[in-house]
Protein backbone atom coordinates (compact mmCIF):
# COMPACT_ATOMS: atom_id res chain seq x y z
CA UNK A 1 0.00 0.00 0.00
CA UNK A 2 1.46 3.45 -0.77
CA UNK A 3 -0.26 6.64 1.29
CA UNK A 4 1.16 9.76 -0.40
CA UNK A 5 1.59 12.76 1.50
CA UNK A 6 0.03 15.04 -0.88
CA UNK A 7 -3.22 13.51 -0.88
CA UNK A 8 -3.17 12.24 2.41
CA UNK A 9 -5.40 13.35 5.21
CA UNK A 10 -2.87 14.85 7.37
CA UNK A 11 -1.39 18.23 8.49
CA UNK A 12 1.58 18.13 10.71
CA UNK A 13 2.36 21.18 13.62
CA UNK A 14 5.58 23.11 14.64
CA UNK A 15 4.01 24.19 17.65
CA UNK A 16 2.93 22.14 20.45
CA UNK A 17 -1.05 22.19 20.79
CA UNK A 18 -1.85 24.43 24.37
CA UNK A 19 -3.40 21.27 25.92
CA UNK A 20 -1.30 18.98 26.04
CA UNK A 21 0.75 17.96 28.77
CA UNK A 22 2.71 14.77 28.20
CA UNK A 23 5.31 14.48 25.20
CA UNK A 24 3.02 11.28 23.87
CA UNK A 25 0.15 13.88 23.62
CA UNK A 26 1.99 16.89 21.69
CA UNK A 27 3.45 14.83 19.42
CA UNK A 28 0.28 12.83 18.42
CA UNK A 29 -1.30 15.74 17.75
CA UNK A 30 2.17 17.43 16.16
CA UNK A 31 2.56 14.86 13.92
CA UNK A 32 -1.32 14.45 12.61
CA UNK A 33 -2.12 11.21 14.70
CA UNK A 34 -5.11 12.30 16.20
CA UNK A 35 -6.98 15.79 16.73
CA UNK A 36 -8.98 16.47 19.94
CA UNK A 37 -12.94 16.39 19.78
CA UNK A 38 -13.96 17.29 23.19
CA UNK A 39 -12.47 16.88 26.62
CA UNK A 40 -11.12 13.48 26.56
CA UNK A 41 -12.57 12.43 23.17
CA UNK A 42 -10.13 12.12 20.17
CA UNK A 43 -10.49 11.64 16.02
CA UNK A 44 -8.46 8.83 15.09
CA UNK A 45 -6.69 10.52 11.64
CA UNK A 46 -5.17 7.85 8.80
CA UNK A 47 -1.92 8.16 10.23
CA UNK A 48 -3.26 6.90 13.94
CA UNK A 49 -5.67 4.71 12.84
CA UNK A 50 -2.97 2.71 11.16
CA UNK A 51 -0.95 2.39 14.22
CA UNK A 52 -4.27 1.81 15.80
CA UNK A 53 -5.26 -1.31 13.83
CA UNK A 54 -1.50 -2.52 13.44
CA UNK A 55 -1.64 -3.05 17.75
CA UNK A 56 -5.01 -4.26 17.52
CA UNK A 57 -3.68 -6.72 15.11
CA UNK A 58 -1.12 -7.83 17.19
CA UNK A 59 -3.58 -8.59 19.98
CA UNK A 60 -5.52 -10.37 17.87
CA UNK A 61 -2.83 -12.66 16.62
CA UNK A 62 -2.11 -13.77 20.08
CA UNK A 63 -5.38 -13.96 21.32
CA UNK A 64 -6.77 -16.59 18.33
CA UNK A 65 -3.11 -18.35 18.84
CA UNK A 66 -4.87 -19.60 22.77
CA UNK A 67 -7.65 -20.50 21.23
CA UNK A 68 -9.91 -17.24 22.40
CA UNK A 69 -12.72 -16.38 20.22
CA UNK A 70 -13.64 -12.96 18.69
CA UNK A 71 -17.41 -11.46 19.31
CA UNK A 72 -18.42 -8.39 19.53
CA UNK A 73 -21.18 -6.78 22.36
CA UNK A 74 -23.11 -3.51 21.65
CA UNK A 75 -21.59 -0.17 23.70
CA UNK A 76 -25.07 0.58 24.63
CA UNK A 77 -26.22 -1.58 27.64
CA UNK A 78 -29.25 -2.30 29.62
CA UNK A 79 -29.41 -1.29 33.32
CA UNK A 80 -30.48 -4.56 34.33
CA UNK A 81 -27.23 -7.00 34.49
CA UNK A 82 -25.46 -4.37 36.32
CA UNK A 83 -28.09 -4.04 38.67
CA UNK A 84 -27.83 -7.38 39.46
CA UNK A 85 -24.77 -7.20 39.91
CA UNK A 86 -24.73 -4.28 42.22
CA UNK A 87 -22.37 -2.08 39.97
CA UNK A 88 -25.05 0.20 38.80
CA UNK A 89 -24.83 1.56 41.67
CA UNK A 90 -21.19 1.09 42.47
CA UNK A 91 -19.47 2.83 39.62
CA UNK A 92 -21.73 6.16 40.81
CA UNK A 93 -20.82 9.09 38.65
CA UNK A 94 -17.92 7.54 36.72
CA UNK A 95 -20.28 5.94 33.78
CA UNK A 96 -22.33 8.04 31.10
CA UNK A 97 -26.27 6.69 31.81
CA UNK A 98 -28.89 7.54 29.48
CA UNK A 99 -32.59 7.17 29.08
CA UNK A 100 -34.39 5.96 25.77
CA UNK A 101 -37.70 7.66 24.59
CA UNK A 102 -39.97 5.47 27.14
CA UNK A 103 -37.95 6.30 30.14
CA UNK A 104 -35.65 3.05 30.30
CA UNK A 105 -32.66 3.31 31.65
CA UNK A 106 -28.73 2.50 29.85
CA UNK A 107 -25.62 3.23 30.25
CA UNK A 108 -22.53 3.43 28.04
CA UNK A 109 -20.34 0.02 28.55
CA UNK A 110 -17.51 1.03 31.03
CA UNK A 111 -16.66 -3.05 30.84
CA UNK A 112 -18.57 -6.12 30.05
CA UNK A 113 -18.52 -8.72 32.35
CA UNK A 114 -21.92 -9.05 32.96
CA UNK A 115 -23.04 -9.05 28.81
CA UNK A 116 -20.29 -11.92 28.71
CA UNK A 117 -21.69 -13.67 31.53
CA UNK A 118 -25.18 -13.61 30.26
CA UNK A 119 -24.33 -14.64 26.58
CA UNK A 120 -22.43 -18.14 27.81
CA UNK A 121 -25.64 -18.11 30.09
CA UNK A 122 -27.61 -18.34 27.20
CA UNK A 123 -25.99 -20.67 24.75
CA UNK A 124 -24.05 -23.01 27.00
CA UNK A 125 -24.88 -25.70 29.73
CA UNK A 126 -22.94 -28.66 29.92
CA UNK A 127 -18.97 -28.85 31.26
CA UNK A 128 -18.42 -30.20 28.16
CA UNK A 129 -18.66 -26.55 26.66
CA UNK A 130 -15.71 -25.60 28.47
CA UNK A 131 -13.33 -24.28 28.92
CA UNK A 132 -14.16 -20.87 27.34
CA UNK A 133 -12.35 -17.94 26.46
CA UNK A 134 -13.99 -15.45 24.21
CA UNK A 135 -12.85 -11.57 23.20
CA UNK A 136 -13.47 -8.12 21.78
CA UNK A 137 -11.99 -5.14 20.68
CA UNK A 138 -14.59 -2.10 21.52
CA UNK A 139 -14.84 1.10 22.36
CA UNK A 140 -15.83 1.73 26.20
CA UNK A 141 -16.65 4.66 27.88
CA UNK A 142 -16.23 5.95 31.30
CA UNK A 143 -16.62 9.60 32.78
CA UNK A 144 -13.85 10.39 34.36
CA UNK A 145 -14.05 13.37 36.10
CA UNK A 146 -10.29 14.64 35.21
CA UNK A 147 -9.65 13.84 31.66
CA UNK A 148 -5.90 13.99 30.73
CA UNK A 149 -2.62 13.41 28.75
CA UNK A 150 -4.20 12.80 25.68
CA UNK A 151 -4.92 8.77 25.12
CA UNK A 152 -3.75 7.99 28.43
CA UNK A 153 -6.91 9.14 30.21
CA UNK A 154 -9.83 9.50 28.16
CA UNK A 155 -13.86 9.21 28.51
CA UNK A 156 -13.59 7.06 25.39
CA UNK A 157 -11.43 4.33 24.46
CA UNK A 158 -10.13 0.98 22.74
CA UNK A 159 -9.89 -1.59 24.85
CA UNK A 160 -9.76 -5.69 24.53
CA UNK A 161 -11.48 -7.57 26.84
CA UNK A 162 -11.46 -10.95 27.38
CA UNK A 163 -12.94 -13.83 29.55
CA UNK A 164 -12.30 -17.38 30.29
CA UNK A 165 -15.35 -19.43 31.54
CA UNK A 166 -14.33 -23.13 33.66
CA UNK A 167 -15.90 -25.83 35.18
CA UNK A 168 -13.31 -25.43 38.39
CA UNK A 169 -10.51 -23.61 40.01
CA UNK A 170 -7.75 -25.54 37.83
CA UNK A 171 -9.13 -24.63 35.08
CA UNK A 172 -8.94 -21.16 36.14
CA UNK A 173 -5.23 -21.25 37.15
CA UNK A 174 -4.66 -22.84 33.45
CA UNK A 175 -7.02 -20.10 31.67
CA UNK A 176 -5.15 -17.41 33.86
CA UNK A 177 -1.69 -18.67 32.55
CA UNK A 178 -2.04 -19.58 28.89
CA UNK A 179 -3.64 -15.24 29.07
CA UNK A 180 -0.47 -14.11 30.80
CA UNK A 181 1.89 -16.04 28.40
CA UNK A 182 -0.32 -14.16 25.43
CA UNK A 183 0.09 -10.87 26.82
CA UNK A 184 4.12 -11.12 27.60
CA UNK A 185 4.04 -12.26 24.20
CA UNK A 186 1.67 -9.33 23.14
CA UNK A 187 3.80 -6.53 24.65
CA UNK A 188 7.12 -7.85 23.61
CA UNK A 189 6.03 -7.10 20.02
CA UNK A 190 4.42 -4.00 21.09
CA UNK A 191 8.06 -2.73 21.90
CA UNK A 192 8.44 -0.83 24.67
CA UNK A 193 9.75 -1.32 28.27
CA UNK A 194 7.50 -2.87 30.56
CA UNK A 195 6.76 -4.66 34.12
CA UNK A 196 4.56 -7.07 35.52
CA UNK A 197 3.14 -6.28 38.76
CA UNK A 198 1.38 -7.50 41.38
CA UNK A 199 -2.43 -5.40 41.91
CA UNK A 200 -5.82 -4.82 43.33
CA UNK A 201 -9.24 -6.21 41.55
CA UNK A 202 -11.14 -3.12 42.44
CA UNK A 203 -14.53 -3.74 41.34
CA UNK A 204 -13.40 -5.87 39.00
CA UNK A 205 -13.69 -8.46 42.20
CA UNK A 206 -11.79 -11.65 42.23
CA UNK A 207 -8.55 -12.48 43.39
CA UNK A 208 -5.50 -12.94 41.92
CA UNK A 209 -4.70 -9.93 39.77
CA UNK A 210 -1.60 -8.75 38.13
CA UNK A 211 -0.67 -5.14 35.81
CA UNK A 212 1.29 -4.91 32.89
CA UNK A 213 2.82 -1.78 33.43
CA UNK A 214 4.70 0.74 30.47
CA UNK A 215 7.58 1.89 32.38
CA UNK A 216 7.11 5.99 31.75
CA UNK A 217 8.23 8.89 33.79
CA UNK A 218 4.47 10.28 32.86
CA UNK A 219 2.96 7.25 34.39
CA UNK A 220 -0.18 7.46 36.62
CA UNK A 221 0.70 4.70 38.24
CA UNK A 222 3.32 4.27 40.96
CA UNK A 223 4.78 0.70 41.23
CA UNK A 224 7.29 -0.60 43.47
CA UNK A 225 10.33 -3.38 42.87
CA UNK A 226 12.21 -5.70 44.93
CA UNK A 227 16.31 -4.40 45.75
CA UNK A 228 16.73 -8.45 45.60
CA UNK A 229 14.20 -10.50 44.72
CA UNK A 230 11.74 -10.32 41.66
CA UNK A 231 8.58 -8.62 43.54
CA UNK A 232 6.93 -6.12 42.08
CA UNK A 233 3.63 -4.42 42.83
CA UNK A 234 1.23 -1.34 41.98
CA UNK A 235 1.54 0.47 45.14
CA UNK A 236 -1.78 -0.18 46.39
CA UNK A 237 -1.50 -3.54 46.34
CA UNK A 238 1.45 -3.59 48.16
CA UNK A 239 0.97 -5.15 51.86
CA UNK A 240 4.32 -4.37 54.21
CA UNK A 241 5.35 -6.65 56.17
CA UNK A 242 3.86 -5.01 59.72
CA UNK A 243 6.33 -5.32 63.08
CA UNK A 244 5.82 -8.05 65.92
CA UNK A 245 3.87 -6.60 69.09
CA UNK A 246 5.77 -5.40 71.60
CA UNK A 247 5.51 -5.66 75.33
CA UNK A 248 4.24 -2.99 77.06
CA UNK A 249 4.21 -4.69 81.06
CA UNK A 250 7.07 -1.90 82.21
CA UNK A 251 5.77 0.95 79.99
CA UNK A 252 4.25 4.04 81.51
CA UNK A 253 0.99 5.31 82.14
CA UNK A 254 -0.37 7.72 79.36
CA UNK A 255 -0.19 11.39 80.03
CA UNK A 256 -1.40 14.21 79.22
CA UNK A 257 0.74 17.18 78.36
CA UNK A 258 0.65 20.84 77.71
CA UNK A 259 1.73 21.24 74.21
CA UNK A 260 0.76 24.58 72.74
CA UNK A 261 1.30 25.81 69.09
CA UNK A 262 1.86 22.41 67.94
CA UNK A 263 -1.03 22.06 65.22
CA UNK A 264 1.57 20.21 63.30
CA UNK A 265 4.33 17.09 63.40
CA UNK A 266 7.07 19.34 62.62
CA UNK A 267 6.12 21.74 65.52
CA UNK A 268 5.08 19.16 67.71
CA UNK A 269 8.46 17.38 66.96
CA UNK A 270 10.13 20.07 67.46
CA UNK A 271 8.38 21.18 70.85
CA UNK A 272 8.91 18.03 71.94
CA UNK A 273 12.53 17.52 71.67
CA UNK A 274 12.89 21.52 73.90
CA UNK A 275 9.94 20.35 76.60
CA UNK A 276 10.14 16.44 76.51
CA UNK A 277 13.92 15.53 75.64
CA UNK A 278 14.27 11.78 75.68
CA UNK A 279 17.24 9.49 76.66
CA UNK A 280 18.41 7.41 73.92
CA UNK A 281 17.58 9.91 70.84
CA UNK A 282 15.42 12.75 69.68
CA UNK A 283 11.97 12.70 69.25
CA UNK A 284 10.98 11.84 65.40
CA UNK A 285 7.92 12.66 63.35
CA UNK A 286 8.11 8.43 63.58
CA UNK A 287 6.84 8.41 67.08
CA UNK A 288 3.85 10.37 67.03
CA UNK A 289 0.61 9.19 65.58
CA UNK A 290 -1.64 11.55 63.70
CA UNK A 291 -4.74 10.61 62.93
CA UNK A 292 -6.95 12.05 59.14
CA UNK A 293 -10.44 12.47 59.19
CA UNK A 294 -11.93 12.25 55.69
CA UNK A 295 -15.69 12.81 54.20
CA UNK A 296 -16.84 9.62 52.28
CA UNK A 297 -19.60 9.52 49.91
CA UNK A 298 -20.34 5.86 48.99
CA UNK A 299 -22.33 4.92 45.20
CA UNK A 300 -25.58 4.53 47.24
CA UNK A 301 -25.73 7.96 48.05
CA UNK A 302 -24.81 7.18 52.10
CA UNK A 303 -22.38 8.97 53.81
CA UNK A 304 -20.01 8.33 56.82
CA UNK A 305 -16.34 10.12 58.62
CA UNK A 306 -13.35 8.00 58.39
CA UNK A 307 -9.78 8.84 60.23
CA UNK A 308 -6.71 7.01 59.29
CA UNK A 309 -4.26 6.86 61.92
CA UNK A 310 -0.95 6.35 60.75
CA UNK A 311 2.79 7.31 62.15
CA UNK A 312 3.20 11.17 61.70
CA UNK A 313 6.20 10.55 59.28
CA UNK A 314 4.08 8.72 56.51
CA UNK A 315 0.59 10.50 54.88
CA UNK A 316 -1.98 8.87 53.59
CA UNK A 317 -1.88 8.19 49.50
CA UNK A 318 -4.81 9.11 47.85
CA UNK A 319 -4.71 6.71 45.50
CA UNK A 320 -4.43 3.80 47.86
CA UNK A 321 -7.10 5.05 50.02
CA UNK A 322 -9.32 5.13 46.93
CA UNK A 323 -8.36 1.21 46.07
CA UNK A 324 -9.45 0.17 49.37
CA UNK A 325 -12.56 2.02 49.78
CA UNK A 326 -13.60 0.77 46.48
CA UNK A 327 -15.30 2.38 43.13
CA UNK A 328 -17.14 5.33 42.57
CA UNK A 329 -16.49 6.13 46.55
CA UNK A 330 -15.70 9.95 46.94
CA UNK A 331 -13.51 11.53 49.89
CA UNK A 332 -11.76 14.18 50.75
CA UNK A 333 -10.76 15.58 53.92
CA UNK A 334 -12.28 16.72 56.84
CA UNK A 335 -13.02 21.00 56.36
CA UNK A 336 -13.88 23.59 58.74
CA UNK A 337 -18.00 22.99 58.41
CA UNK A 338 -16.88 19.04 58.66
CA UNK A 339 -15.07 20.12 61.92
CA UNK A 340 -17.62 22.70 63.48
CA UNK A 341 -20.36 19.64 63.06
CA UNK A 342 -18.16 17.79 65.55
CA UNK A 343 -16.92 20.11 67.94
CA UNK A 344 -15.26 16.81 69.45
CA UNK A 345 -12.76 16.53 66.92
CA UNK A 346 -10.00 19.26 68.23
CA UNK A 347 -8.33 19.97 64.97
CA UNK A 348 -4.38 19.58 64.79
CA UNK A 349 -5.03 17.64 68.12
CA UNK A 350 -6.87 14.64 67.43
CA UNK A 351 -6.46 11.60 68.88
CA UNK A 352 -8.15 8.07 69.56
CA UNK A 353 -10.15 9.41 72.58
CA UNK A 354 -12.64 10.89 70.32
CA UNK A 355 -12.92 8.36 67.73
CA UNK A 356 -14.08 5.39 66.47
CA UNK A 357 -17.83 4.04 66.35
CA UNK A 358 -18.59 3.93 70.11
CA UNK A 359 -16.76 7.38 70.50
CA UNK A 360 -17.96 10.96 70.98
CA UNK A 361 -17.18 12.01 66.90
CA UNK A 362 -19.16 8.85 65.75
CA UNK A 363 -16.11 8.18 63.23
CA UNK A 364 -15.11 4.76 62.02
CA UNK A 365 -11.19 4.90 62.87
CA UNK A 366 -9.12 2.49 61.07
CA UNK A 367 -5.28 1.96 61.99
CA UNK A 368 -1.96 1.68 60.04
CA UNK A 369 -0.84 -2.06 60.24
CA UNK A 370 2.44 -0.26 61.83
CA UNK A 371 0.19 0.31 64.86
CA UNK A 372 0.18 -2.95 66.93
CA UNK A 373 -0.23 -3.73 69.73
CA UNK A 374 2.30 -2.36 72.79
CA UNK A 375 3.12 0.41 70.07
CA UNK A 376 4.09 3.61 72.42
CA UNK A 377 2.65 7.08 70.90
CA UNK A 378 2.64 10.40 70.95
CA UNK A 379 -0.80 12.07 69.35
CA UNK A 380 -3.75 14.57 70.71
CA UNK A 381 -5.68 14.77 73.43
CA UNK A 382 -8.52 16.08 71.72
CA UNK A 383 -8.41 19.31 73.36
CA UNK A 384 -6.65 22.29 71.31
CA UNK A 385 -2.56 22.63 72.53
CA UNK A 386 -2.34 18.86 73.95
CA UNK A 387 -0.97 15.89 73.46
CA UNK A 388 -0.90 12.40 75.14
CA UNK A 389 2.45 10.81 75.60
CA UNK A 390 3.20 7.09 75.98
CA UNK A 391 0.03 6.13 74.58
CA UNK A 392 -0.07 2.53 73.82
CA UNK A 393 -1.95 0.26 71.54
CA UNK A 394 -4.13 -2.10 72.38
CA UNK A 395 -3.47 -1.05 76.38
CA UNK A 396 -5.05 2.78 76.06
CA UNK A 397 -6.79 2.49 72.42
CA UNK A 398 -7.51 0.29 69.57
CA UNK A 399 -9.32 0.54 66.10
CA UNK A 400 -12.39 -0.46 64.11
CA UNK A 401 -9.99 -1.71 61.89
CA UNK A 402 -6.61 -2.06 59.98
CA UNK A 403 -6.41 -0.25 56.35
CA UNK A 404 -3.06 -0.03 54.17
CA UNK A 405 -2.93 3.38 53.27
CA UNK A 406 0.44 5.02 54.10
CA UNK A 407 2.32 6.14 51.05
CA UNK A 408 5.09 3.37 50.34
CA UNK A 409 8.43 4.92 50.37
CA UNK A 410 12.23 3.98 48.66
CA UNK A 411 13.69 1.98 51.31
CA UNK A 412 10.35 0.33 53.09
CA UNK A 413 11.30 -3.45 53.46
CA UNK A 414 10.48 -5.56 51.03
CA UNK A 415 6.78 -8.00 52.03
CA UNK A 416 8.69 -11.60 51.53
CA UNK A 417 11.21 -10.27 54.13
CA UNK A 418 14.16 -11.32 52.35
CA UNK A 419 16.37 -8.61 53.69
CA UNK A 420 15.44 -6.58 50.21
CA UNK A 421 14.29 -2.78 49.60
CA UNK A 422 11.51 -1.19 47.82
CA UNK A 423 12.16 1.20 44.84
CA UNK A 424 9.69 3.13 43.72
CA UNK A 425 8.86 3.93 39.89
CA UNK A 426 6.09 5.24 37.79
CA UNK A 427 4.23 3.58 34.64
CA UNK A 428 1.23 3.83 32.54
CA UNK A 429 -1.13 0.96 33.17
CA UNK A 430 -1.30 -1.05 29.51
CA UNK A 431 -3.13 -4.44 31.02
CA UNK A 432 -4.41 -5.67 33.60
CA UNK A 433 -5.92 -10.04 34.44
CA UNK A 434 -7.66 -10.59 37.18
CA UNK A 435 -9.32 -14.47 38.28
CA UNK A 436 -12.70 -13.34 38.89
CA UNK A 437 -13.88 -16.61 40.16
CA UNK A 438 -17.35 -17.04 40.49
CA UNK A 439 -18.31 -13.24 41.48
CA UNK A 440 -20.43 -12.32 38.35
CA UNK A 441 -21.55 -16.29 37.85
CA UNK A 442 -23.18 -16.31 41.26
CA UNK A 443 -24.74 -12.74 40.65
CA UNK A 444 -26.28 -13.92 37.46
CA UNK A 445 -26.30 -17.64 37.90
CA UNK A 446 -24.40 -19.01 35.47
CA UNK A 447 -23.81 -22.77 35.99
CA UNK A 448 -23.66 -25.79 33.99
CA UNK A 449 -24.25 -29.52 34.29
CA UNK A 450 -20.78 -31.36 35.51
CA UNK A 451 -19.73 -34.85 34.44
CA UNK A 452 -21.67 -35.96 37.59
CA UNK A 453 -24.83 -34.22 36.63
CA UNK A 454 -24.81 -32.34 39.23
CA UNK A 455 -25.04 -27.92 38.91
CA UNK A 456 -21.75 -26.17 39.54
CA UNK A 457 -21.01 -22.29 39.06
CA UNK A 458 -18.42 -21.70 36.41
CA UNK A 459 -15.30 -19.93 37.85
CA UNK A 460 -14.09 -17.02 35.24
CA UNK A 461 -11.32 -14.73 34.45
CA UNK A 462 -11.16 -11.51 33.31
CA UNK A 463 -8.26 -10.24 31.13
CA UNK A 464 -7.88 -6.75 29.56
CA UNK A 465 -5.43 -4.41 27.08
CA UNK A 466 -5.78 -0.56 26.14
CA UNK A 467 -5.17 -0.59 22.78
CA UNK A 468 -5.51 3.14 22.07
CA UNK A 469 -3.59 3.34 25.47
CA UNK A 470 -0.63 1.53 24.28
CA UNK A 471 -0.49 4.17 21.09
CA UNK A 472 -0.05 6.89 23.82
CA UNK A 473 2.19 4.64 25.90
CA UNK A 474 4.84 3.45 22.99
CA UNK A 475 5.11 7.36 21.92
CA UNK A 476 6.25 7.60 25.73
CA UNK A 477 8.27 4.94 25.30
CA UNK A 478 10.33 5.47 22.34
CA UNK A 479 10.26 9.47 21.20
CA UNK A 480 12.99 11.53 20.92
CA UNK A 481 13.44 14.93 20.29
CA UNK A 482 12.83 14.99 17.17
CA UNK A 483 9.45 13.63 17.21
CA UNK A 484 7.74 10.29 17.81
CA UNK A 485 10.01 7.05 17.08
CA UNK A 486 7.88 4.10 16.41
CA UNK A 487 8.78 0.27 16.88
CA UNK A 488 8.46 -1.58 13.32
CA UNK A 489 5.79 -3.75 14.73
CA UNK A 490 3.41 -0.95 15.10
CA UNK A 491 4.33 1.72 12.82
CA UNK A 492 2.00 3.14 10.25
CA UNK A 493 4.23 2.35 7.48
CA UNK A 494 7.18 0.10 6.92
CA UNK A 495 9.10 2.81 5.08
CA UNK A 496 9.02 6.91 4.46
CA UNK A 497 10.43 7.45 1.17
CA UNK A 498 11.83 11.18 0.42
CA UNK A 499 11.49 12.96 -2.79
CA UNK A 500 13.65 16.16 -2.94
CA UNK A 501 14.60 18.57 -4.77
CA UNK A 502 12.80 19.80 -8.15
CA UNK A 503 14.25 17.52 -10.32
CA UNK A 504 11.46 15.64 -12.44
CA UNK A 505 14.72 12.70 -12.82
CA UNK A 506 14.69 12.92 -8.97
CA UNK A 507 10.52 12.04 -8.61
CA UNK A 508 10.87 9.29 -11.36
CA UNK A 509 13.05 7.25 -9.24
CA UNK A 510 11.43 7.84 -6.32
CA UNK A 511 8.32 6.71 -7.91
CA UNK A 512 9.75 3.55 -9.48
CA UNK A 513 11.66 2.78 -5.63
CA UNK A 514 8.11 3.32 -3.91
CA UNK A 515 6.37 0.85 -6.37
CA UNK A 516 8.68 -1.96 -6.62
CA UNK A 517 8.81 -1.58 -2.74
CA UNK A 518 4.88 -2.16 -2.61
CA UNK A 519 4.48 -4.69 -5.13
CA UNK A 520 6.91 -6.82 -2.83
CA UNK A 521 4.43 -6.04 -0.06
CA UNK A 522 5.83 -3.22 1.54
CA UNK A 523 3.68 -0.41 3.37
CA UNK A 524 5.34 2.72 2.22
CA UNK A 525 4.75 6.36 3.06
CA UNK A 526 5.64 8.76 -0.02
CA UNK A 527 6.46 12.21 0.53
CA UNK A 528 5.72 13.46 -3.23
CA UNK A 529 5.17 16.80 -2.60
CA UNK A 530 6.50 18.79 -5.38
CA UNK A 531 6.65 22.42 -3.75
CA UNK A 532 7.62 21.41 -0.37
CA UNK A 533 11.17 22.06 0.87
CA UNK A 534 14.06 19.41 2.10
CA UNK A 535 14.16 20.98 5.12
CA UNK A 536 10.30 20.60 5.75
CA UNK A 537 9.95 17.06 4.41
CA UNK A 538 13.16 15.59 6.44
CA UNK A 539 11.69 17.70 9.69
CA UNK A 540 8.13 15.61 9.06
CA UNK A 541 9.78 12.71 8.51
CA UNK A 542 11.43 12.84 11.84
CA UNK A 543 8.33 13.62 13.91
CA UNK A 544 6.19 11.12 12.00
CA UNK A 545 8.45 8.52 13.30
CA UNK A 546 8.57 5.72 10.45
CA UNK A 547 11.01 3.29 11.48
CA UNK A 548 12.84 3.69 7.85
CA UNK A 549 13.43 6.81 5.62
CA UNK A 550 14.64 6.18 2.25
CA UNK A 551 16.06 9.82 1.01
CA UNK A 552 15.91 10.08 -2.92
CA UNK A 553 18.00 13.48 -3.61
CA UNK A 554 21.20 14.56 -4.50
CA UNK A 555 22.88 11.18 -4.04
CA UNK A 556 20.97 10.03 -7.21
CA UNK A 557 23.61 11.70 -9.54
CA UNK A 558 26.06 9.69 -7.90
CA UNK A 559 23.89 6.53 -8.35
CA UNK A 560 22.68 6.38 -4.21
CA UNK A 561 20.10 6.50 -2.84
CA UNK A 562 20.32 7.93 1.83
CA UNK A 563 18.95 4.93 3.83
CA UNK A 564 18.26 6.19 7.25
CA UNK A 565 17.34 4.45 10.34
CA UNK A 566 14.65 6.62 12.59
CA UNK A 567 15.53 5.44 15.74
CA UNK A 568 19.67 5.50 15.62
CA UNK A 569 20.00 8.10 13.11
CA UNK A 570 22.57 6.08 11.36
CA UNK A 571 22.49 6.94 7.45
CA UNK A 572 23.92 5.02 4.71
CA UNK A 573 24.81 5.18 0.95
CA UNK A 574 23.10 2.14 -0.83
CA UNK A 575 23.48 1.88 -4.71
CA UNK A 576 20.08 2.70 -6.52
CA UNK A 577 20.01 -0.13 -8.19
CA UNK A 578 20.17 -2.15 -4.54
CA UNK A 579 17.98 0.13 -2.65
CA UNK A 580 15.00 -1.81 -2.86
CA UNK A 581 16.62 -5.33 -2.07
CA UNK A 582 18.44 -3.69 1.09
CA UNK A 583 14.94 -1.92 2.19
CA UNK A 584 13.08 -5.21 2.18
CA UNK A 585 15.34 -7.33 4.22
CA UNK A 586 15.33 -4.59 6.26
CA UNK A 587 11.57 -4.25 6.79
CA UNK A 588 11.75 -8.48 7.14
CA UNK A 589 14.86 -8.81 9.55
Amino acid sequence: MIMRMSSLFVRTLREDPADAEVPSHRLLVRAGYIRRAAPGIYTWLPLGLKVLRRIENVIREEMDAIGAQELSFPALLPREPYEATGRWTEYGDGIFRLQDRKGADYLLGPTHEEMFTLVVKDLYSSYKDLPLSIYQIQTKYRDEARPRAGLLRGREFVMKDSYSFDVDDAGLEASYQAHRDAYVRIFDRLGFEYVIVKAMSGAMGGSRSEEFLAKAAVGEDTYVRCSLCDYAANVEAVELPPPAPVPYDDAPAAHAEQTPDTPTIDTLVDHLNEKFPRDDRPWHAGDTLKNVVFSVRHPDGSTEAIAVGLPGDRDVDAKRLEANLGEGVVFEPFGEEDFKARPTLAKGYIGPGALGEKKPAGVRYLLDPRIVEGTRWVTGADVAGSHVLDLVAGRDFNGDGFIEVAEVRDGDPCPRGDGGVLVTARGIEMGHIFQLGRKYADALDLKVLDEHGKLVTVTMGSYGIGPSRAVAAIAENTHDELGLVWPREVAPADVHVVATGKDEHVYAAAERVVHELNSQGIEVLYDDRPKVSPGVKFKDAELIGVPTIVVVGKGLADGTIEVKDRATGEREDVPADHVVDHVVRLVRA
